[in-house]
């Protein structure tokens, strides 16, 4: 059995809560790294929380800035660093961990400089990459890696939105997604959601009135109601309209949810759209960034037996889009000027060499220095970047 071999077993077969002292034993004893840490971002992506400072009461190791610090560097390009140790030979390798796109957090391993080549580092990245999998796995069963993500304490609101999440980010050959929403410790009722599957794409962006548990649980049965309709296979025009019975027959109307649903065909970029409420969507093709004008039809739950209809789009090879909802175009100034669609576009102009993993956070960071003060309101941005499949003709 080769060594990478031996590692992946003993990682598979290690207790949830284990993963990294596993990893730490195989790598010492295999490549002989003195120093093995886990940090993994938080949930408003400002900082890398080592894993150990839940282990540790006397002097515990210090959240890392994901914006300036070596570690920071590696998760922001997603790509291997190495960092010399001051006194001594050794050197830090920092390895991004990810998942499908999903930036989980950076493994540090410190190695002896004779033993840090090129080969190594290739197997130490596929030993980073084998991580993140089991992580995933392993938070069935534990909440070690949930805990390690919080700089504070969720509301319970919160709690209930993250946990409906898909995730952060998600790429495939024909597209890259990233998401965020904010405030990340206390946001209520904006959401996303996607799935993929051979052929197509579904993404659901929902905003629920009101704030706190009640917003949270109102659209908890609205995800919930649009990924039952979406499980039965059916068009996402009878996926909006079973989300809007089974949410009138709970609210009678009093509570409803604003809803942009899209399902796009991997193999030629045609997009359905059913818009109910108030999520923009923006485009940047080529050097023009534009709001893509949607007719409006009514939220899902305002009314009895509502009937929706779907729109058609096409996206081309390069095309980036980009989806807001109301907590960002309606951000006022402290001079109580609205956020409004030339400022947005400037930030779809500003972050357009970014990954789309990384244009929510940098969207959101602007609006948060346009704003100037906290705020209750959710803000949600999730940009797409399409690739399409080779052969793939626009029109």
């Amino acid at each position: 059995m080769t060594e990478s071999s031996e590692i992946e077993r003993a990682v598979r077969t290690a207790a949830p809560y284990a993963l990294v002292e596993t990893v730490r034993a195989q790598l010492a004893a295999s490549h002989g790294a003195t120093s093995v840490r886990l940090f993994l971002a938080d949930y408003g992506l400002t900082v890398l929380n080592p894993l150990e400072a839940l282990d540790q009461v006397a002097d515990p190791p210090q959240p890392l800035s994901i914006h300036n610090s070596p570690e920071g560097r590696a998760f922001g390009s997603q790509e291997p660093r190495e960092h010399q140790i001051r006194h001594g030979d050794a050197v830090d390798h920092h390895l991004p961990v990810t998942v499908r796109g999903e930036r989980l957090g950076i493994l540090t391993v410190r190695l002896p400089g004779d033993r840090s080549t090129r080969q190594t580092v290739d197997e130490l990245t596929q030993v980073a990459d084998l991580l993140g999998h089991e992580i995933l796995v392993a938070e069935r069963d534990t909440d070690l890696y949930r805990r390690a993500r919080r700089t504070s304490r969720l509301t319970l609101a919160a709690e209930m939105q993250w946990q409906l999440l898909p995730a952060r980010a998600c790429s495939a050959q024909e597209y890259a997604i990233g998401a965020q929403l904010e405030p990340a410790y206390a946001i209520h009722g904006d959401n996303y959601d996607w799935a993929a599957d051979r052929d197509e794409l579904t993404l659901a962006l929902t905003n629920g009135m009101g704030d706190g548990i009640q917003a949270s649980l109102l659209t908890n049965l609205a995800v919930n109601a649009l990924r039952n309709a979406r499980r039965a296979g059916i068009p996402i025009a009878d996926q909006a309209a079973l989300a809007d019975q089974a949410l009138y027959e709970q609210y009678r109307g009093a509570s409803y949810v604003s809803t942009l649903l899209l399902r796009f065909e991997l193999a030629t970029g045609r997009v359905e759209i059913v818009d109910a409420g108030s999520p923009q969507l923006w485009r940047r093709r080529g050097r023009t960034v534009e709001r893509i004008d949607l007719e409006p039809q009514l939220p899902l739950g305002m009314f009895e037996e509502t009937q929706y209809v779907t729109q058609d789009l096409r996206v081309l090879p390069g095309d980036r889009l980009l989806i807001v909802s109301d907590g960002v175009f309606d951000a006022a100034s402290p001079t109580g000027e609205f956020y409004g669609e030339r400022a947005l576009a400037l930030a779809i102009h500003a972050t357009s060499l970014l990954p789309a993993a990384n244009v929510p956070r940098a969207v959101l960071r602007e609006l948060a220095e346009y704003r100037e003060t906290d705020t209750t309101d959710d803000a949600l941005v999730l940009c797409l970047d399409w690739f399409g499949r080779e052969g793939t003709v626009g029109n």
